[in-house]
């Protein structure tokens, strides 16, 4: 499938911003089953300067360092992408959750890849309640991905999506107390869960193709970004799973960068001087061509 992704975003400044450095993360990742057919980034103030590079989780980053004074700034990222559905994946023949480390030392050696995203990170410090949570997908000697699998599904029927019970600053124990949230909510909930029994996942950021209802036009700008989780199986290696929609990965997701946690992924971060309180939009749009 080829899809044309479009990401705008708007900061308005109630004061001017007298120099401001950003760490971008708006370029797809390429892997085996994306493409990227080409890309390109709006950015307004033009940067002084701009560095393009790979960053330590191996995804597309820019660095940019604008030294105009400036009350808006605009960043707008166009890309067209060709994916590919993931293989059938026999969730049941993966090693067993409890039986990882046996695994991961088969060869002699720990997957360096792999040893971050066994760790809980700020974002997906996990309670005892937590663990308790997802022990409950992950009895002796079910294999890791049956039970990630469980877990995803479990996390659908339970939890809402609520785009106003969560802000960006929500922590995970109360996404987990309320059952609300939205889909980086829940791919951070996930990831607590996963890591709570050692098990490698990692976060990924993107977009999912949205279907309008049948009989109804499909608006354009009514997409939004998306967040889905990853989880490492030494027969299969990494398998995407979307909690928010209860389903594996598939050809309409298109991933951007992958992570610890958001905070390794973010779109769009960065240090202002000036600048005082500001107000930001965001308008994506995801259409197959």
């Amino acid at each position: 499938m080829k899809l044309s992704v479009s990401h705008r975003t708007f900061y308005r400044y109630t004061s001017p911003v007298v120099q401001s450095q950003h760490l971008i993360h708006l370029s797809p990742r390429a892997s085996e089953r994306q493409t990227i057919l080409n890309h390109s980034l709006l950015i307004e103030p033009a940067p002084a300067g701009r560095y393009d590079g790979i960053d330590a989780f191996g995804n597309a980053m820019a660095i940019l360092d604008i030294e105009l004074p400036h009350k808006e700034l605009v960043l707008h990222a166009r890309s067209t992408v060709e994916t590919i559905a993931p293989p059938k994946t026999d969730f049941a023949a993966s090693s067993a959750w409890d039986r990882l480390d046996e695994a991961l030392g088969r060869n002699g050696a720990i997957p360096l890849d792999v040893v971050p995203y066994r760790c809980g990170s700020r974002l997906t410090t996990a309670s005892l309640d937590i663990a308790d949570y997802a022990a409950l997908s992950f009895a002796p000697e079910t294999p890791v991905l049956a039970g990630a699998m469980d877990l995803t599904l479990r996390i659908y029927r339970e939890f809402i999506f609520d785009p106003t019970a969560t802000d960006l600053s929500t922590p995970v124990l109360e996404v987990f107390r309320h059952r609300r949230g939205v889909c980086q909510d829940f791919a951070h909930f996930a990831l607590a869960c996963l890591r709570a029994m050692r098990i490698p996942a990692r976060y990924v950021s993107g977009y999912i193709l949205t279907r309008p209802p049948e009989g109804m036009p499909r608006l354009q700008g009514a997409d939004a970004s998306h967040a889905w989780i990853s989880v490492w199986a030494p027969e299969t290696g990494w398998v995407d799973l979307d909690p928010t929609n209860g389903i594996a990965v598939t050809d309409e997701h298109v991933t951007v960068a992958c992570g610890r946690d958001y905070d390794d992924v973010s779109p769009i971060s960065g240090l202002l001087l000036g600048g005082g309180d500001h107000d930001v939009t965001v308008g994506v749009d995801v259409a197959p061509v």
